[in-house]
Order: structure tokens, then sequence, then C-alpha cells
């Protein structure tokens, strides 16, 4: 049994391992993320996964994919490397299935195993010839989890075009963002450019985790993942395609100093009424 870590509510450490998961071989996606965990995650707190890498982006393959949240050999995979590792896991997303429903979700998992948490995808990608809302149905609320005594906003990929929820998380008391992505390489700018926004507009850590290399045909993931302080620096990434874990170790006494001497979220109005031009001198 490992020792029990001291915890410091106001430090973590942070692995998130970026991977090319094999389209619809969930049982060799197990055993490569598991070596990558193996060979480079030591003493995290936190240990970050991307979207979809039991199966790889790929819609049509979604439900056939699926698992029932209560009886699923991910959770249980999951929980076990959480038990190995003394970790906290936020396990990137695997497809759900609730009834006649499938969800992208992402389960959080504590330092002994146990499932604490699932966030579905409340944005779900259908454009330029992808098609996921035809294949699972879009989470309702955003969640929120307290990782010992640190408060974490779970978003997945496509939700990071919406400000709109990680304004909601920053009110809510968010001091972390996640942000677990298969992101295709043919968008860099929106990539660099929103993951460091989202943090910069609320003052809170970033960890942005997508999937690395070859998708299938002509696509490919973008593969370059980051963590980003609470001012828009990067802190930690991979830069290119390989696949293994990123590491920071996340001081959130410096953000919440920050926070008391740039009060710009006292400075948010209640509602912002649009006026037309014609209306403008009325």
């Amino acid at each position: 049994m490992k020792k029990q870590t001291k915890i410091d509510e106001n430090r973590k450490k942070i692995f998130a391992v970026q991977m090319n998961a094999k389209i619809g071989d969930k049982k060799e996606n197990f055993k490569k993320l598991k070596q990558l965990i193996d060979r480079d995650v030591r003493n995290a707190d936190i240990i970050v996964l991307p979207e979809v890498w039991t199966c790889g982006w790929s819609p049509k393959i979604f439900q056939e994919t699926a698992e029932e949240i209560n009886n699923s050999e991910t959770i249980q995979f999951l929980s076990n490397i959480a038990k190995e590792q003394n970790s906290w896991i936020i396990g990137g997303s695997f497809i759900t299935k609730c009834g006649e429903n499938y969800y992208n979700s992402c389960p959080v998992l504590n330092r002994q195993g146990k499932l604490v948490a699932v966030y579905s995808k409340n944005h779900l990608f259908s454009y330029y010839g992808c098609d996921e809302g035809k294949f699972v149905k879009a989470g309702k609320n955003p969640v929120i989890v307290n990782i010992e005594g640190i408060m974490v906003g779970l978003t997945i990929c496509y939700d990071i075009r919406f400000p709109e929820i990680y304004r909601a998380y920053r009110k809510a008391g968010a001091d972390l963002f996640i942000n677990c992505a298969a992101w295709g390489l043919q968008k860099p700018i929106p990539w660099e450019c929103m993951t460091r926004s989202r943090a910069v507009e609320n003052q809170t850590y970033m960890v942005a985790i997508t999937q690395s290399g070859h998708i299938e045909d002509d696509e490919w993931n973008i593969g370059h993942s980051r963590i980003i302080d609470y001012k828009g620096e990067t802190v930690s990434e991979i830069k290119d395609q390989k696949e293994g874990a990123m590491v920071a170790v996340l001081d959130f006494k410096p953000m919440y100093e920050f926070r008391e001497k740039c009060t710009c979220m006292k400075d948010i109005k209640e509602t912002y009424e649009v006026k037309y031009e014609e209306n403008i001198l009325a």
C-alpha cells in the first residue's frame, strides 16, 4: 500500500497524459495508458487524461464502445490506477449509456479509487463533417469538484468555445479549469487563444490536455497540451506529438493574492443591455 501523502490545500502536483488512442481498440488503449502512467507519473495529486482516450475520436463508433457508469470496465481500470498511484484521476472522457441515451462523459475518482463525480460534455461538435451530436446527447449542467480544498471546473474539448461555462465556474468558486480534448490539428489558433483566454479572463489555472497523433484518414490530433497559470503564462507543455505526461506543481496561494489585488470580477455588471444605434441618444 502506498504511503498516504500529506495534503497541502494550496499546492497540487498535476500530471496530464497526452496520448494517441487507437480507434475502437479499448484493450490496446488501456494498455498504452497504463504504460505511460507507470513510466512518467510519480507522486501525483491529480492525474488528468484526454477526451475519448478509450476509443479515439470517431463519433460513428461511440455507441458501440459505450458503458453503463455503474458497470464500467473503464471506471474499474481507472479506480485501480487511482489506488496504485494514490492520486485523484480526472478521467478524460469515455462514452456512457444511460437508458437509451449516450453521453461523452468525464469521470472523477478520488485517491481511494471511488467515483465521486461525472461531467457530461455540454456542447457537442457537429460541424465541418463531424457529427458528434448525432451519436451522443449533450449534458445538462456544469460540474465542479472539490479536490482536497481546490475547486475544479470540468469541461471537454468544444466546451472551450463557450466562455459562459467558465465564467459560471469562476462565480461558483473555481480555482482550476480542466479541458480534456481531442483537438484537431487544423485548428491551432483557437486552441492556443481560447485555452489561454479562459485562464486569463477568470484568473484561474487551466489544464488543457488533448490527444496527439493520427486519428484516421487525413485527420490528426493537434498534440499541443499545456498547463496555463492565472496570468496566462504556460507553466508546462508538450509542444509536439509525443506521448507522455507533462507535470506542474500549482501553487494556489499566489493566485488568491493576485485576485485580491486585481479585483476585476467585482467589475462585472449584472446585465449588459445592448442599445441599437437609433436609440443611443434617447
